[in-house]
This record gives C-alpha cells, sequence and structure tokens, in this order.
C-alpha cells in the first residue's frame, strides 16, 4: 500500500509542478529508453518510457524530477517503477549534463525495491527532440546492478 501511496504523490506533484512553474522557465520531459541491464554474468535488455520536468535554476543550471516505468525484457520479470530526482548543468545551448537519485519499486510483493544513483547526457535536436545516454547503479539488499540506455525523447 505505501508503494501505491508513494506512486500517487509522485504523479500528482509531476501533473502539478509544470502549471506551478510554467513561468519558471522550465519544461516537460517525455521519453523512451531502451539498453541493458547487469548484475555479474547476467545482462538483459530493458524498455522503459518517463516523464518529467526540469526546473531551470538560471543560465547554467537545471533540477528536475522523474517518474518512469521500465521493463527488463525477460519472461516474469516485473515493471520497475522509479522516481529519480536530478541535478545538472546545462552544456551550450542544447545539452544537459546531470547527476541522478532515486528510488525503483515493483507494484508486486514478489519484487525488490532499490535506491540509484547515476548520470547522464542529453542533447536538443531542435526545438523539442532530443536524445540522450543514461547509466545508472543500483543498490539492493542483495545484490547490486547496472544499467545503460540510449533515450529519445520530447520536450514541452
Amino acid at each position: 500500500m505505501r508503494k501505491f501511496a508513494l506512486l500517487a504523490a509522485v504523479a500528482a506533484a509531476a501533473v502539478a509542478t509544470p502549471a506551478a512553474a510554467e513561468d519558471e522557465g522550465g519544461e516537460v520531459r517525455a521519453e523512451v529508453r531502451g539498453g541493458v541491464i547487469w548484475v555479474e554474468d547476467f545482462s538483459e535488455a530493458t524498455l522503459g518510457a518517463a516523464v518529467g520536468y526540469d526546473f531551470d535554476l538560471g543560465e547554467t543550471a537545471f533540477a528536475g524530477v522523474e517518474l518512469s516505468g521500465d521493463k527488463i525484457l525477460v519472461d516474469g520479470a516485473d515493471v520497475l517503477v522509479g522516481t529519480t530526482a536530478r541535478l545538472g548543468l546545462k552544456v551550450g545551448d542544447d545539452g544537459k549534463l546531470f547527476a541522478t537519485g532515486g528510488y525503483d519499486f515493483t507494484l508486486t510483493d514478489d519484487g525488490g525495491d532499490a535506491w540509484h544513483l547515476g548520470a547522464g547526457y542529453h542533447h536538443k535536436l531542435g526545438d523539442s527532440l532530443y536524445l540522450g545516454a543514461e547509466y545508472r547503479h543500483y543498490f539492493d539488499d542483495f545484490v547490486d546492478a547496472d544499467a545503460v540506455n540510449a533515450v529519445v525523447g520530447l520536450t514541452f
């Protein structure tokens, strides 16, 4: 039940935040991503999507929040729901270099929960399309995992 309450709170904040900060110069993001996750000798493909909002912190910095869902492409794997904060630097007119941190969980009792830390880079191609790459390290009670993703997204 705590997971559903956390998910509802993050979703409500994600919907309300862009409206409240519309005049602040931030932007809404929506993206799809694909990559690979690995643990010791095991690796598997992943596919996911995320929505988020980046707050403008002036000419050189930004902070953001994100709600995501990622699936390891193997039978029986649950969707991993993530809440992430990010803080970064603007690189030129079109780039964003950032560090991330957050919490991931499954919506069933079968899956595990994990904290994550990571880094990434997004680069705009035109007014709204961007491409990027991201790395995350997941900290679990039993075994840690690493993931890299290629990202394609739109800003609004």
